[in-house]
């Protein structure tokens, strides 16, 4: 680790590579071409990861998903509001004739913030919308499906997480690095994926 990178004072979404940092506007696009994210929740001193849908609300700075009415996400967005969220794209596997520089193309952000659990009804009604509207743009309520009932929004936990800080870093180089002290890789190899992954994932 850098000399200078003091994990005391160091705010968490500094990037270390800062040629490799997204701007704002990069981030923003990203979380709304996103299909998956990660929510890092706590409970006393056992981390929580989930895998969510979502939906990033520009206009009140909030990543909202949701869950069943009860459950782990739940207790712990009431007791512990400190929370991490991630979501990343990826491209293809870059081979290298040296371990340390194989890769893969990659972008990702990540945010913090506080959570809460949305009570008012008109409120959950409007983040699940945009939430469905994120993944569903054509179809309306009222329309192509039912609008949602009293009775499914008792059944579902909206979350709202208030975003104080991101970063986002993107590393798609055309291939990985390679070492003049060992054979170079064919250009058949320099093509090579994993097995069981795609050159055009």
């Amino acid at each position: 680790m850098p000399r200078d990178y003091d994990l005391k004072v160091t705010p968490p979404s500094q990037q270390r590579r800062p040629e490799y940092a997204l701007d704002d506007d990069a981030i923003r696009a990203h979380l709304a071409r996103a299909q998956v994210g990660y929510v890092a929740t706590r409970w006393e001193t056992q981390p929580f990861v989930n895998m969510t849908t979502f939906w990033y609300d520009a206009e009140r700075h909030e990543i909202i998903f949701h869950s069943n009415a009860t459950g782990r996400v739940r207790a712990n967005a009431e007791q512990f509001p400190e929370v991490c969220f991630g979501t990343n794209e990826a491209g293809r596997l870059l081979p290298s004739n040296v371990a340390l520089e194989f890769s893969i193309q990659y972008e990702g952000v990540v945010a913090f913030g506080k959570i809460r659990v949305l009570e008012d009804a008109e409120e959950k009604r409007r983040a699940l919308y945009g939430l469905i509207g994120k993944y569903f743009p054509h179809m309306r309520p009222g329309h192509e499906y039912r609008p949602i009932t009293d009775g499914e929004l008792k059944r579902t936990s909206v979350y709202a997480i208030q975003i104080e800080s991101w970063s986002g870093k993107r590393n798609w180089p055309a291939q990985a690095d390679q070492s003049d002290e060992w054979p170079a890789l064919s250009e058949e190899g320099l093509r090579e994926v994993g097995r069981g992954w795609s050159a055009d994932m």
